[in-house]
């Protein structure tokens, strides 16, 4: 197969084929040392580029060092990736003519919430990430949860209490105030209003 790497129009270097390829070709493997995640995060916890592939036992990752690591992530690609008996290919999803980039959807998962993985692939259905809609789908619902868990955790600031006597019954009731004093409002069956300071808002 006539495959080279040039600048891409996607991102960085990307990986062109310069002879027309047949659907259903299996145009390159996926080759690199096998490591498992924990091995993975070690080395590259701190970088800001891998060309990390996750297997199909979710437990292992082929570090790339071949073509197929220059190849990019498109949401409309020409490519795709199987896993066969351990072995990775990229797979012609359609007919390519001589001179396309080869592309395949990277459907990442499983990343920190604060990596968004932005895609400039430019398709005409580019979901805006390079993770899979269903990974997207759960790191919304995360982030609803973490920000729900923020607002429960946050101290009620500048209430006033409002408490009311009627026909011998005690109302109490929370009120919004632009005063950091705490009062209270004691309203007796008489029509009598006494109001008692209880402190301080921090």
């Amino acid at each position: 197969m006539s495959l080279l790497i040039r600048n891409s129009k996607i991102h960085g270097s990307g990986c062109y084929t310069t002879a027309p390829i047949k659907k259903g070709t299996f145009i390159v493997e996926y080759t690199g040392p096998r490591l498992t995640k924990k091995q993975a995060d070690a080395i590259y916890d701190t970088a800001r580029r891998t060309y990390l592939f996750g297997l199909d036992d979710g437990k292992h990752v082929i570090d790339g060092d071949g073509l197929a690591a220059f190849i990019n992530h498109c949401c409309d690609p020409n490519c795709e990736p199987d896993e066969i008996k351990g072995r990775v290919w990229i797979i012609a999803k359609r007919d390519i003519a001589a001179g396309e980039e080869l592309s395949y959807d990277y459907n990442l998962y499983d990343g920190d919430l604060e990596d968004k993985s932005i895609c400039h692939c430019g398709a005409a259905k580019c979901r805006g990430s390079m993770y899979s809609e269903e990974e997207l789908e759960l790191r919304a619902k995360r982030a609803r949860r973490k920000s729900n868990s923020k607002k429960k955790s946050q101290p009620q600031k500048n209430k006033q209490a409002t408490a009311q006597f009627t026909n011998g019954k005690y109302v109490a009731e929370r009120r919004k105030a632009s005063s950091r004093r705490h009062e209270t409002r004691m309203r007796f069956s008489s029509g009598e209003v006494l109001e008692v300071g209880l402190g301080w808002n921090k």
